[in-house]
């Protein structure tokens, strides 16, 4: 906690000052254009990846970067989605994967997660990518970094169509006020490969 501690000092000594003026702006104005969907790895900071200012992103961050299929009922991920969609209005939602991620990590290699239930039970929304990556290639003829990263890139996928179920994605959709993006991060290059109907572009490095 002293390194938490710090950091607050830190910012209250050496940033806010700087930022005063974009704090003050934020405290009466809510307005992030793009809702930004990632996994609960602390090696991925939406901000410092797209090297967004406070404010800009609209952040919803859960294991494996997965979102259940819409379901009526209380739902922390989907009214999430929804407040971000139908109150804030963003016009851009991205779900970003990325390298070594420990719950595709888990799947591709079948772990055994039965002293994890609720876990286990969790990843069941990547059922979806699971099969997506079969179809995409062979597992046996894979090494085991190659079956994750198939399976990073097929839950991308699969987890874009999960939130096309959503109903305020749907509509917003519908009206073509909403865009959807799949990403996936390179934690050791920095890079971020766009996922476009099956295709993957590399984001220029400059």
């Amino acid at each position: 906690m002293d390194k938490l501690f710090d950091g607050v000092a830190h910012f209250r000594r050496d940033v806010f000052p700087g930022k005063r003026d974009l704090f003050a702006q934020l405290a009466s104005e809510h307005r992030p254009e793009t809702l930004f969907i990632g996994c609960s790895d602390a090696r991925v900071p939406p901000e410092l990846i797209t090297q967004s200012e406070p404010g800009q992103l609209f952040v919803i961050r859960t294991a494996g970067n997965l979102v259940p299929a819409y379901a009526p009922g209380s739902d922390g991920v989907a009214a999430s989605i929804e407040y971000a969609v139908s109150v804030l209005g963003v016009q851009d939602i991205v779900v970003c994967g990325h390298s070594s991620c420990g719950a595709m990590t888990a799947l591709a290699e079948e772990h055994d997660l039965s002293a994890a239930p609720v876990i286990a039970d969790w990843l069941r929304h990547a059922d979806g990518a699971r099969a997506r990556a079969r179809t995409a290639a062979d597992p046996a003829g894979q090494s085991a970094s190659s079956r994750v990263a198939t399976l990073v890139r097929a839950n991308v996928v699969a987890q874009l169509q999960n939130l096309g179920t959503h109903p305020s994605v749907v509509s917003a959709l519908a009206q073509r006020r909403l865009t959807l993006h799949g990403w996936v991060f390179d934690i050791a290059s920095g890079s971020v490969e766009v996922l476009e109907t099956g295709t993957r572009t590399p984001v220029p490095a400059a």
